[in-house]
């Protein structure tokens, strides 16, 4: 047995080798993905397109710049840039099909079809060349990457000099009752709603888990810098629920 498949990363709660977790990650999203956007507005009671509003204000997308979406399912998040921007290009990239062909049959998607690529592709190994676009955004969907240092990595060496990375992921709320109330929540709560909504109880404890294994704020903060980025900073949002890293390429 070889050195790289000895070693192990967590796929929620549970150890599993770092060769079989892009396959389980795919089979999570395979089956919520016709019911993905319902699911993001029953769990997050709408406060998840509060949390990409301010992603954009953040970011403040200007005309005419190369967003990458990674991890960028449905489009929501190219679609709130495109608009922003006023005119741009976004290329949306993930792991598994059936998202990207859901985020295809969006109403937005029929209005922006020259403004719009996707791609099916990894995180670790992005199938672009240097220095290829001015913004790399990824929502959610950090955590769910078997090494996310190399997917930083990877974010670097495609954004120009003087490219912004941001981030929005879940995060940890510095409040250890606020925390343990929204921790019954969403261990009792989310994996019920997966299982009347999308039929699929199994994905969203996952999901549930994969947000406890994620690091805090400090942590992936540090992660970032780690990578080269520049001007690295974060903004807690609704108390810690959820977290923007903003950073540089300079």
């Amino acid at each position: 047995m070889t050195q790289d498949t000895e070693k192990t990363t967590h796929f929620g709660f549970e150890t599993v080798p770092e060769m079989e977790k892009a396959g389980r990650v795919q089979g999570v999203f395979n089956s919520v993905a016709s019911r993905y956007d319902v699911m993001n507005d029953v769990m997050s009671m709408g406060i998840h397109r509060v949390w990409k509003d301010a992603m954009m204000d953040w970011l403040a997308p200007r005309p005419g710049q190369r967003l990458l979406d990674v991890a960028g399912g449905t489009g929501d998040v190219s679609f709130r840039f495109l608009k922003r921007a006023g005119y741009g290009h976004a290329t949306v990239l993930d792991l598994t099909e059936p998202m990207l062909v859901e985020g295809r049959k969006r109403a937005e998607a029929e209005t922006l079809t020259d403004q719009l690529s996707w791609v099916v592709g990894d995180a670790m190994a992005l199938p672009f060349d240097d220095n290829s676009f001015d913004v790399y955004t990824i929502s959610f969907g950090i955590r769910n990457v078997t090494r996310p240092q190399d997917a930083l990595g990877e974010a670097f060496r495609v954004l120009r000099p003087g490219g912004r990375l941001m981030i929005l992921e879940f995060s940890q709320i510095p409040n250890p009752a606020m925390q343990w109330a929204y921790d019954r929540y969403s261990f009792n709560v989310i994996p019920e709603m997966g299982r009347m909504i999308a039929n699929d109880r199994d994905s969203y404890q996952y999901l549930v888990e994969s947000i406890r294994k994620f690091p805090d704020q400090e942590t992936f903060l540090s992660m970032i810098k780690a990578a080269g980025f520049a001007q690295a900073k974060y903004r807690n949002l609704t108390m810690g629920v959820a977290c923007l890293h903003s950073a540089w390429k300079i």
